[in-house]
């Protein structure tokens, strides 16, 4: 009885004699498309994962495979990306606290005149290098405020040095960075030397807009789970 309710169309009169024909100018996805609408259209409810058979259909002699949605996963070993992509502060609750350290360094190159003028103590707003210094280690202690998913961690210690380099007229900055803790410094270091270079900047900026804060960058850390790593060259002058 069931079988004379249906309509003829179920039984390819319809459908299957359209999708199967080798002159359907549909490609294979927008044939499964419109076979799908068109049981939906006859039963009241798209077919089921099971009705649609395996992981592949094929028509026409096309293969298509057919697949889940996949749920993307954190294959970088990015700790602030998660499972679906999305941005996280990570929980280091598990973490045994250690002694962890960590040494930045940057270099603002200033050109003859301003670096003549920064040597001399010549510039308006003062003592260059020692307001910058200060600036570094403010800044340093900053780091949670600035970079949204850094921890707030209890600094032990920081240091900020500058030294003035006649070769290339430039102010070269080292930071360091210490703590006893569950997550690292390395932040801490770099933010101090981009802190103390953006300072240099504005104080000499009145003399020369071409001045370049260059090289920011991370040059030795010790403590942690991935333990001491040191970068093989070190082109920074300042002793620490």
């Amino acid at each position: 009885m069931l079988l004379r309710k249906l309509p003829a169309r179920v039984f390819g009169i319809g459908i299957s004699r359209r999708l199967i024909s080798t002159k359907s100018t549909h490609d294979p996805a927008s044939s499964i498309a419109e076979f799908n609408k068109e049981l939906e259209d006859i039963f009241g409810a798209p077919p089921s994962a099971g009705l649609m058979g395996s992981s592949s259909t094929e028509l026409a002699g096309h293969k298509t495979q057919v697949s889940p949605p996949k749920v993307s996963e954190n294959v970088s070993g990015l700790t602030h990306i998660g499972n679906q992509g999305e941005a996280q502060m990570v929980d280091v609750s598990p973490k045994e606290n250690a002694k962890r350290t960590a040494i930045a360094t940057c270099k603002v190159i200033l050109g003859k005149k301003v670096f003549n003028m920064v040597s001399a103590n010549q510039l308006a707003k003062g003592d260059v290098l020692s307001v910058a210094k200060v600036a570094g280690i403010t800044g340093a202690k900053q780091t949670s405020h600035l970079i949204p998913l850094c921890h707030n961690i209890s600094l032990s210690h920081v240091r900020v040095d500058l030294a003035l380099n006649g070769d290339d007229y430039s102010v070269e900055i080292k930071g360091e960075a210490s703590t006893t803790g569950k997550t690292g410094v390395e932040m801490e270091a770099m933010t101090a030397v981009t802190i103390a270079g953006l300072t240099v900047y504005d104080m000499c900026k009145a003399g020369s807009k071409d001045i370049q804060i260059t090289n920011v960058r991370l040059e030795r850390k010790t403590g942690g789970k991935s333990g001491d790593w040191l970068r093989e060259e070190d082109s920074c002058t300042c002793d620490i």
